[in-house]
């Protein structure tokens, strides 16, 4: 893969965690964003943590602002974004959900992820390089799920997010690539929140492990594999990139 820096949200824990320290392996520069720190990635020269809580999204743009000004992409040949931060709760029925809860929900799964898409193409337009905005979506973005409108919700939007910023795109004379990734089921914290809930609270607890128990579940490692050679592949601006499908 060509040597680049990437930006990735949420590398605290899961995915994020799992594909900066892959990509670190590989001698790319890592700027990982989470209000967490992860004690596997703190080892790495070439990662640099900033502490940040994506629900205050009207900080989010001097963040970026900061970071790509920061930057030194000499000898770089791809610049990428990774919005992969998101929230679970609440999973409940909505009239269950507080003001509060949705709020929160949709800040840092949906309003954060684009104001990033909107500060990252915008402070970048000087770089000549190639640039890529990948948005970790899911199937439930798709599919409606009792217990989980928040999380459908939001998943939904990055997807129409997405799609629109790669029509915008298209039309520049030097695109920025933006496609949404649908990982599948992947064992994370959040997975194991979710099958761990109880069912009178949460139907679709039931659900969640069962796919555990019949192995539909995906090491995060394995979907790090696939999300490098995503990373690497170009595909048309705006396209939704579903795992199972990947043409890798």
């Amino acid at each position: 893969m060509a040597r680049g820096h990437f930006i990735i949200t949420g590398t605290s824990k899961g995915i994020g965690e799992q594909l900066a320290g892959m990509l670190l392996d590989l001698g790319h520069q890592v700027i990982g964003i989470a209000r967490g720190t992860s004690e596997r990635l703190r080892g790495y020269s070439n990662y640099t943590h900033r502490s940040f809580d994506l629900s205050e999204i009207m900080g989010v743009d001097a963040l970026f602002k900061e970071i790509v000004h920061e930057v030194n992409i000499v000898d770089s040949e791809i610049f990428c974004l990774i919005n992969n931060a998101a929230m679970l709760e609440p999973l409940k029925p909505i009239e269950r959900c507080t003001a509060q809860e949705i709020q929160q929900h949709l800040q840092v799964s949906l309003a954060a992820p684009m104001v990033a898409t909107s500060s990252f193409i915008r402070h970048t337009e000087y770089i000549d390089i190639r640039r890529k905005i990948i948005n970790i979506t899911s199937g439930s973005g798709t599919y409606p799920a009792p217990g989980m409108s928040a999380y459908c919700t939001a998943k939904a939007g990055i997807n129409m997010f997405t799609q629109c910023v790669g029509a915008e795109q298209a039309n520049e004379h030097r695109p920025v690539e933006i496609i949404a990734v649908d990982p599948g089921m992947v064992e994370t914290q959040l997975q194991a929140a979710a099958r761990g809930k109880d069912e009178q609270d949460f139907g679709m607890a039931k659900y969640f492990r069962q796919a555990y128990e019949t192995g539909q579940v995906q090491p995060a490692e394995e979907l790090g594999r696939y999300l490098l050679k995503i990373i690497e592949n170009e595909y048309p601006t705006g396209k939704l990139v579903h795992y199972a499908h990947a043409e890798l």
